[in-house]
């Protein structure tokens, strides 16, 4: 009988006694905590942001006076503060000037559908990702802070490359709260050279 991973229990049951939608949020969390991506008053955008836990997280980091943009192809079903504003709308839609205001941080959860065939997934995964950097890249204010999940493979490491030149500082990142079969891991940037 198939087991779920006991890491993966504690971190879905934790969420769920704490109120956010998924266990993810702690992914992001051990993130935040060792390379401080967010402060009070920050303006940041979450790209593939359903089903809410890194919008509920971030709003609490940024304060009242910050502002997180949630954009995700699916509805998010959180309920929402208000700092929290969220489009129903494809990363792959946006373009220049779609914001007023440049960003702190971008960061992005979004993974593909999976199908089981790693290099498949790894492809869709490296798209998700790229995609999330060009938009990094439009909306980033100098000096601010990316961070990306993407699957491990040939593709990455050639994102990761690329990332690397754009910012003071990159890091890979596997948080505590992944699960240990999984192939994702997080890219970290911070201080954006533009």
């Amino acid at each position: 009988m198939y087991r779920k991973d006991k890491k993966e229990e504690y971190y879905t049951e934790k969420a769920r006694k704490e109120h956010y939608p998924a266990r993810s949020v702690y992914k992001l969390q051990e993130i935040d905590k060792k390379y401080k991506i967010f402060k009070n008053k920050d303006n940041v955008l979450d790209l593939g942001a359903c089903p809410g836990s890194w919008l509920l997280y971030i709003s609490e980091k940024i304060g009242s006076k910050g502002t997180v943009i949630g954009t995700d192809i699916e509805e998010i079903n959180i309920n929402k503060k208000e700092n929290i504003v969220f489009y129903k709308k494809s990363v792959f839609e946006f373009k220049e000037g779609d914001f007023e205001k440049k960003f702190d941080s971008v960061v992005s959860d979004m993974a593909p559908k999976t199908t089981g065939v790693d290099f498949v997934d790894a492809g869709k995964s490296f798209e998700l990702s790229q995609e999330a950097f060009k938009i990094a890249n439009l909306f980033l204010k100098p000096g601010g802070n990316f961070v990306c999940k993407i699957f491990d493979s040939e593709l990455s490491h050639e994102l990761f490359k690329e990332i690397e030149k754009s910012f003071e500082f990159s890091k890979r990142f596997k948080p505590k709260a992944v699960i240990k079969k999984s192939k994702e891991f997080y890219i970290v940037a911070k201080g954006f050279k533009k």
